[in-house]
């Protein structure tokens, strides 16, 4: 019998691609159009082809910010990815704690970026911020808006307070998704907590790893609202990241052609990296596969 097939079905996803192409597809071809001329008015502009790619990657200003960006975003990784999943195997895993938790800690994901940013900015005013007249108090002369180095460290703590509970409710997901067969295997094996983390858990939880640091990478390499609010960029240039200096080419300069370009060399850096992130993941959840067949 021939088996008679039904492309009917394909209407069904129709509105989904009309959405995508719409929000995402026409946008970004609308912005390589762009990348590629000079562009001065609604009628007047010029082709120059890949000229403001080499302008762009040999801006000593973006260079600037790359590595500004890069530094910040591997640092919350750094931070957020194992406090994260230490927050989630100290959870409580039944009862209305366990309900109660859950609650208390998604509260700093349901604050708006812009939000946090203000939040922030009013906790660490040394006139009247409980962060910033608690660090006086103690002698040191904490000031986000004239040392660099209280800004950077007060932007990274802005950070993990609002997105650590991402990384703590997927792993949590993923702790409780682990069968109790394994649990009780390793009991009459008299696995140690550390052997259990490490040949259990860790492993089950690789999935939602690979999730919560490709989300909390992306996200962080465009931050913008937060520092914004917070410190504007400054001291000086110190916390200026990418997405505030396209910003500023794009919006207050009016400067198309650049901003295009360089919008799209950002966009090939989070997929390299993401690409980079998620191909380490993976081979090293074979690796641990491997090493447990054997």
């Amino acid at each position: 019998m021939n088996k008679v097939q039904n492309n009917r079905a394909w209407f069904l996803i129709l509105p989904m691609l009309l959405l995508v192409a719409f929000s995402a597809i026409v946008p970004l071809m609308t912005v390589v159009n762009y990348s590629v001329q000079d562009v001065f008015d609604a009628n007047t502009r010029f082709f120059t082809g890949t000229e403001w790619f080499e302008v762009m990657l040999n801006d000593r200003a973006l260079q600037a910010a790359l590595l500004r960006q890069f530094a910040f975003s591997f640092t919350i990784l750094a931070i957020e990815v194992p406090l994260g999943i230490g927050i989630a195997l100290l959870m409580p895993k039944r009862g209305w704690q366990a309900s109660a938790v859950l609650i208390l800690i998604t509260l700093p994901l349901l604050i708006p970026w812009n939000v946090v940013g203000s939040i922030w900015q009013l906790f660490t005013r040394s006139d009247i911020g409980l962060m910033g007249v608690s660090i006086r108090e103690l002698g040191y002369a904490y000031n986000i808006t004239r040392n660099p180095s209280d800004a950077w460290v007060t932007i990274i703590l802005m950070d993990v307070w609002h997105w650590t509970p991402l990384i703590a409710l997927l792993c949590y997901s993923g702790l409780r998704a682990i069968p109790d067969a394994y649990y009780q295997a390793a009991r009459i094996d008299r696995a140690s907590k550390w052997a259990v983390f490490r040949y259990i858990q860790l492993p089950k939880l690789t999935n939602v790893l690979v999730i919560g640091v490709l989300l909390r990478f992306m996200h962080s390499f465009m931050i913008y609202a937060e520092p914004f609010v917070l410190t504007g960029g400054g001291p000086g240039s110190s916390t200026t990241f990418l997405s505030q200096t396209l910003t500023t080419m794009a919006i207050g300069q009016r400067d198309l052609g650049p901003s295009a370009a360089f919008s799209l060399i950002y966009f090939l850096i989070i997929l390299l990296v993401c690409w980079v992130f998620y191909t380490a993941i993976m081979n090293s959840q074979k690796d641990n596969t491997t090493q447990g067949g054997a």
